[in-house]
């Protein structure tokens, strides 16, 4: 078997495929359909058996094809690879003849005794292939029919189970649609009766023979057990779609994997039925004896967790609620502790392969630029810069994460970190996502370095060639020690002779690729991220978990508190005075909008559109346009002419997110404020209030819903941008927060980032725990296998910061 093929890599990405909808996505570096061409078509693929091979060169060909086939069609070519994926492997390394208790399950679904060859086929459509496989196919959802209740108690909106005596059963056709088979079935207990109906598409159930079993099976006087949600109906109340079953007697045991017990839901696809999936799980229970528990036994006992064959045992078919709140919680500690624990490992072995030069966190440079600073740091400040120089007095590179509100001063203990660089004798780079952000930072390092003597430049596409010359010699030569710019930085030509620091500022609007490529302009250099978007500590935990991570939760004194007010539709002329007294008192006012065209689909008005309609409702004043589909150059016009005061009024998108600095703008009206989170709205707020002026940020709301509503009402209770990012992870979820398409969020089967925070806490403390006690795990075999495993499943192979 080739060693450049990822088998399980393989199985991830066609896995994510058919979760998105075979929608041919977009990777970091191919679509799906060139990565499968190219991994199915490489000239290292294995040496399979004749009807194998044909196979495989067909779907190499088919995955050239993938983007012009229809939606069917694809789902068909991805259950089919997967299928023959596996197939390969299993010719390629068939079980030996006597397999060992903890080999069994890997073995493939069909030695499931009691599942024939189309359960199977089935059941791989779900990527399930192995015992394992179906074990930990968890279900999305459990409904409660353990509770049984006479027919006088129903209500409804609840899920129920009845027992009760057939008083009569009735089959037959229905009159209005001769594919439709109507079973109904009267039921009678102690306490009253209830009518049930369940529907039968298809011809098969009109056949006579059908029907008259039917009735033999629900004849009167028939004991039954039914469960189902109680619905309220223009007949009285009923069972929706009941599950039912005969019974021997009345009490006699109910043997259904439905009926009077909390039946579990699973994620479902085309062609795959839930008993079909709950038959499956129940056949591969007794499996679950042969599982050890990778966890060791002071750990579990340490934090109250149940052993994993008695969790897995109780998440599938719990015998009450308490035992599956015990089940779930050691199940989502797994998907959290061996996460945290794969971060933590790659960290050591980062730090362990990395040795850099300590650096000097004390020295006259530092004490000269305290002295120039016009402004005494925060608290918040001081305690980020002690953490940051004790990283940078160690043989390790610092990797460290800046959280900072927006207008906290990330930017002055970047420079302080920078500083400690250069009295060490290294140069330092500072990379910003936008020309506009690249060009605010270097105004500021050069209005405070200048005045220690030393040289800064910035470099950006838009840099002419002689100055770009320029910059590349004196790096070479190390004449140049700070350099600011933005992508242009990580371009083949930039060679810095001594890099020992690099700050990223706004970190998540790089890839992977590009940080690493910019680190890799020195040897092992310290990496200072900042970002002003904060982020709750679970998804900090959870994407940035090999990182340390400092938070600046300090505003600088003085700072007068932005009045925030949300406007209904009617109230747009409040918005319009208010502009009108602060533009005549010489103040400058921002207009955003989410779209930068008018969209057919969506009732929103548009950058363009507003623009125009600004200068006819303020003719007096000047109105300037700012999107992201203008040239750099209109851009950069656009800012100077509002910076520099000629324009009043300045329409823009969300590119006024990050790095417009104007004092002197007084108001932020913030057009279907509904369709921003809440903590893109505080971003947007923090580009006013930033001058000795009172700012206000008024939020047009044209939404009704009472949701949107009280999302807003947190921006005007609050300004902490910790708090409020909080609170939109909690109303939106992870996905939303973050933009599902780049979030990185690993694919968690139980775990909720929003509902599981405790847990994740816990994890994170154990995952902790373990390191410190043995590095490399090679302690417990079990748990370093698992870690493998888990790894690979959670994160396609890659680890995420």
């Amino acid at each position: 078997m080739s060693a450049s093929l990822d088998w399980q890599r393989l199985q991830k990405a066609l896995a994510i495929e058919a979760d998105r909808g075979f929608g041919d996505m977009v990777g970091r570096e191919y679509r799906f359909s060139e990565y499968l061409y190219l991994q199915l078509s490489t000239p290292e693929r294995p040496e399979l058996p004749k009807p194998l091979s044909e196979r495989w060169q067909r779907a190499a060909e088919n995955f050239a094809t993938y983007p012009e086939l229809s939606i069917p069609q694809r789902r068909h070519l991805v259950a089919e690879t997967r299928r023959l994926i596996y197939q390969a492997q299993q010719s390629l390394n068939p079980p030996p003849v006597k397999i060992q208790q903890t080999k069994v399950l890997n073995q493939g679904l069909n030695t499931l005794s009691g599942l024939n060859k189309w359960g199977v086929e089935r059941l791989q459509k779900l990527g399930l292939l192995t015992i394992r496989d179906l074990l930990f196919y968890y279900p999305r959802d459990h409904i409660d029919y353990a509770r049984q209740v006479p027919i006088r108690e129903l209500v409804p909106g609840e899920t129920v189970t009845l027992v009760g005596t057939v008083r009569r059963c009735q089959v037959f056709t229905s009159p209005r649609n001769q594919k439709l088979t109507i079973l109904e079935i009267v039921i009678q207990d102690r306490t009253g009766q209830l009518k049930l109906n369940r529907f039968y598409a298809g011809t098969r159930f009109t056949n006579r023979g059908w029907q008259e079993q039917q009735k033999r099976l629900y004849a009167p006087q028939t004991i039954i057990a039914a469960s189902g949600l109680v619905k309220g109906g223009k007949y009285g109340l009923t069972l929706e779609d009941p599950d039912i079953e005969v019974l021997d007697q009345a009490g006699g045991n109910i043997e259904s994997l439905t009926i009077g017990r909390i039946v579990p839901v699973y994620p479902l696809t085309e062609g795959v039925s839930p008993d079909l999936i709950r038959k499956s799980v129940q056949l591969a229970l007794p499996y679950t004896e042969e599982l050890p528990d990778p966890l060791p036994l002071d750990l579990r006992q340490a934090h109250d967790l149940i052993d994993l064959p008695t969790a897995l045992k109780q998440i599938h078919f719990p015998d009450d609620h308490e035992t599956l709140s015990l089940a779930r919680r050691r199940l989502v500690f797994d998907e959290f502790f061996y996460l945290q624990l794969g971060l933590l490992r790659r960290r050591q072995q980062q730090q362990a392969a990395q040795k850099s030069n300590p650096l000097t966190p004390t020295g006259a440079l530092l004490e000269e630029f305290y002295q120039v600073l016009p402004f005494q740091l925060t608290q918040a400040q001081q305690r980020v810069v002690q953490e940051i120089l004790q990283d940078l007095e160690q043989p390790i590179p610092m990797n460290r994460l800046v959280q900072g509100d927006v207008g906290s001063g990330k930017t002055v203990v970047a420079v302080i970190a920078m500083l400690a660089a250069i009295q060490s004798g290294y140069q330092t780079a500072l990379m910003a996502p936008t020309e506009v952000l690249a060009e605010q930072h270097y105004q500021k390092l050069l209005a405070w370095l200048t005045q220690l003597h030393l040289p800064v430049e910035l470099l950006t596409g838009s840099t002419k060639a002689a100055k770009r010359r320029q910059i590349h010699s004196h790096l070479q030569t190390g004449e140049l020690t700070v350099l600011v710019g933005t992508h242009a930085l990580i371009q083949d030509a930039v060679e810095f002779n001594r890099l020992g620091l690099v700050v990223i500022d706004e970190q998540h609007r790089f890839g992977v690729e590009q940080r690493a490529k910019l680190q890799q302009k020195g040897v092992f250099p310290h990496v200072l991220t900042m970002t002003a978007t904060p982020i709750p500590r679970t998804l900090a935990l959870t994407l940035h978990g090999d990182l340390d991570v400092s938070q600046i939760d300090e505003l600088p004194p003085g700072r007068q508190p932005i009045q925030t007010t949300i406007l209904g539709r009617g109230e747009r002329q409040q918005a319009y005075d208010l502009i009108r007294r602060e533009v005549a008192q010489g103040r400058q006012v921002y207009v955003v909008l989410p779209l930068v065209e008018e969209s057919e689909k969506l009732d929103l008005k548009s950058a363009i559109e507003e623009h125009q309609h600004l200068q006819t409702v303020f003719p007096n004043f000047t109105v300037g346009l700012l999107h992201g589909k203008m040239s750099s150059v209109e851009k950069e016009a656009a800012i100077n002419e509002f910076r520099d005061g000629h324009t009043q009024l300045l329409v823009a998108t969300t590119v006024v997110e990050v790095g417009v600095d104007v004092p002197n703008a007084t108001v932020m009206l913030i057009e279907h404020a509904e369709r921003f989170g809440l903590s893109q709205l505080h971003q947007l707020r923090g580009r006013v209030g930033r001058g000795s002026h009172q700012s206000f940020c008024l939020l047009l709301n044209s939404s009704k819903s009472d949701p949107a509503r009280q999302r807003l009402n947190v921006l005007s209770q609050s300004q902490d941008g910790f708090f409020i990012a909080e609170m939109d992870f909690r109303l939106r979820g992870p996905g939303e927060v973050l933009g599902t398409r780049q979030s990185g969020l690993p694919d968690f089967a139980l775990a909720s980032l929003v509902e599981d925070q405790d847990c994740l806490e816990l994890a994170r403390t154990a995952a902790e725990s373990i390191i410190a006690k043995d590095k490399t795990l090679q302690a417990w075999p079990l748990l370093l296998a698992e870690l493998d495993t888990r790894h690979r499943q959670l994160l396609g192979g890659t680890i995420l910061t």
